[in-house]
């Protein structure tokens, strides 16, 4: 399969310009969208976005910006999406032309709340997209370290084998590596999973829980993950590869993890609320929660994690006593 000659990306956060970092290295241009004129107004004149990893330069004769999200859907062959996941409906809605005929990458590592679907099945239901032209995004990877030039590894996970080499071709650099998967809806509730496990690593930090409490919580998520996502998508899988056990660690141990770094403040007191205002970026892992939390009422998978952080953020029950509950059920 050739390599399609038009690709954009859409969204202006940190994972968005990372994500555009590397299509600026491997094409010789692209479009970007971004929903706010005065962002795209001010990465023009400075050459770098101005509120998001602002080191990282670009040659933005090479690019073509897009605010309207129809001009970039209309114009590019292959999409790839990084907005936050609360955001994709409002994007999305705005849109009067076609998505069905599109390859979609989803960069999303969130649920589409309300909807409590994944993002490939959101687009499936809802824009006709065929399964075979939608492929996910997984780690390990943070966009600090991708702007930093840092070896980086990324999995990309598509039903068509073929569009998951092309796709994977795009993001091959010097310090990107990457491999390809068919365990779309795996890897995608790990990318869910392990922002939620990772702010309760965070809320344990937060709590002066030391590291070999580290290792345990990290061993008892990536179990917890998988029963969780054998019960929905039964299938041959090793959980212990990156894109699942992998992205569980960066996440849940990383300074650069915003969900880890919400946890931290809950753990040190702060309220949910105040955590949030503070925050600077999305943790996706609070929107997760309640959606994950509600999605295994059908399924009923014992996931103890899962019901604590649900407790702490949503039923407001005492971080300290709750955490030390969870604790007496760790292996």
């Amino acid at each position: 399969m050739n390599i399609p000659q038009k690709i954009g990306v859409m969204g202006g956060g940190s994972w968005a310009t990372a994500i555009a970092k590397i299509i600026s290295m491997t094409q010789t241009n692209f479009s970007w969208y971004m929903r706010r004129p005065e962002q795209i107004e001010d990465l023009k004149s400075l050459g770098h976005n101005p509120s998001y990893l602002t080191a990282v330069k670009f040659d933005v004769n090479n690019i073509q910006f897009h605010y309207d999200i129809n001009e970039i859907v209309e114009n590019c062959d292959i999409l790839i999406i990084a907005t936050p996941s609360p955001f994709l409906k409002q994007h999305l809605q705005k849109l009067t032309v076609p998505l069905k005929d599109k390859i979609i990458l989803s960069a999303i590592k969130g649920i589409v709340p309300d909807e409590n679907m994944l993002v490939s099945d959101y687009l499936s239901n809802f824009y006709g997209l065929s399964n075979n032209n939608i492929a996910v995004l997984g780690g390990p990877c943070h966009a600090e370290e991708i702007a930093l030039e840092r070896l980086s590894y990324l999995t990309i996970a598509c039903a068509d084998e073929a569009l998951a080499q092309t796709i994977a071709g795009i993001f091959k650099t010097i310090f990107i590596k990457t491999s390809t998967g068919n365990d779309v809806v795996g890897i995608e509730y790990a990318s869910v999973l392990k922002n939620v496990y990772a702010i309760v690593s965070g809320i344990c930090h937060g709590l002066k829980y030391g590291d070999n409490f580290q290792a345990i919580f990290m061993s008892n998520s990536i179990m917890e993950m998988e029963r969780f996502i054998n019960a929905i998508n039964p299938m041959e899988r090793n959980i212990c590869s990156s894109a699942y056990l992998g992205d569980l660690l960066v996440t849940g141990y990383s300074r650069f993890s915003r969900n880890r770094i919400f946890g931290t403040m809950i753990g040190k007191g702060y309220s949910v609320k105040t955590a949030q205002l503070e925050m600077e970026m999305i943790a996706e892992g609070y929107y997760a929660t309640k959606c994950i939390k509600e999605i295994n009422e059908h399924y009923k998978v014992d996931m103890p994690i899962l019901n604590s952080v649900y407790s702490i953020l949503y039923e407001r029950k005492p971080t300290v006593q709750t955490i030390l509950k969870l604790t007496d059920t760790f292996k």
